[in-house]
């Protein structure tokens, strides 16, 4: 078992006993003392606050809740900048589920976390000067559409086109250019793939009881040979 394994373990041993002593650790994980002693440092050592009683064992400081995850204060400063970046985006969809989402991770920031990341959140702004006042409410759902395999009708209007055109499509992948979204998609009108500007597609459906067969799409492979044409 490794030390990481072994930590988790311990962890939850911890957290479903009242008290551990290093030698029913040490016969349990068949390690010496010694390196029992060293696992509970590193515990201690992650901020989890592992009581010592002295002569009696190990246990957890009374209330204690283990989150799910411990988060730096450089990954929390990255989280918070992205929430910035996102609330540019055209689609209220995919802001709404990426606030919600960011909103549980903050749940498990430690207090010092939470207080540095929301003074950050204060002293960052961005700016978009793309005036085009265009927005989207269907990436979330295309983006599921996308890993189940799901085919997509939409109706589609073209920049600089007053005609709308219907579509059925099977979604493949996303890019991003200029704060708007942008989908890879087989067309079957155009029997080829399309790239289809997500704030243009005026209406979709999602069929969710019939699915396509993966065509291997690459989107690598894409981009060297279809420039941008949404």
């Amino acid at each position: 078992m490794s030390q990481l394994s072994r930590l988790i373990s311990i962890l939850t041993l911890l957290r479903s006993k009242r008290l551990l002593t290093a030698t029913e650790l040490s016969d349990k994980y068949n390690v010496s003392i010694r390196t029992i002693y060293r696992d509970i440092r590193k515990l201690e050592e992650a901020g989890i606050p592992v009581t010592t009683i002295e002569g009696r064992g190990y246990s957890l400081m009374e209330g204690y809740q283990v989150s799910p995850v411990q988060f730096t204060e450089k990954e929390a400063n990255a989280l918070i900048t992205a929430q910035h970046l996102v609330s540019q985006t055209k689609d209220a969809s995919f802001a709404k589920d990426f606030q919600e989402a960011l909103t549980k991770i903050k749940s498990v920031f430690r207090t010092s976390i939470q207080e540095k990341s929301e003074k950050l959140d204060s002293k960052i702004r961005v700016f978009d000067f793309d005036y085009e006042d265009i927005s989207s409410n269907a990436l979330s759902d295309i983006q599921l559409a996308i890993t189940n395999l799901n085919f997509v009708e939409i109706n589609y209007q073209k920049q600089d086109d007053l005609n709308i055109t219907f579509r059925k499509i099977e979604p493949y992948a996303f890019y991003s250019m200029n704060n708007k979204w942008i989908l890879i998609a087989w067309c079957y009108l155009r029997n080829d793939y399309r790239a289809f500007r997500i704030d243009r597609i005026k209406h979709f459906k999602i069929l969710q009881d019939t699915t396509y067969k993966d065509r291997g799409f690459n989107l690598r492979e894409y981009f060297q040979n279809c420039p941008y044409k949404a």
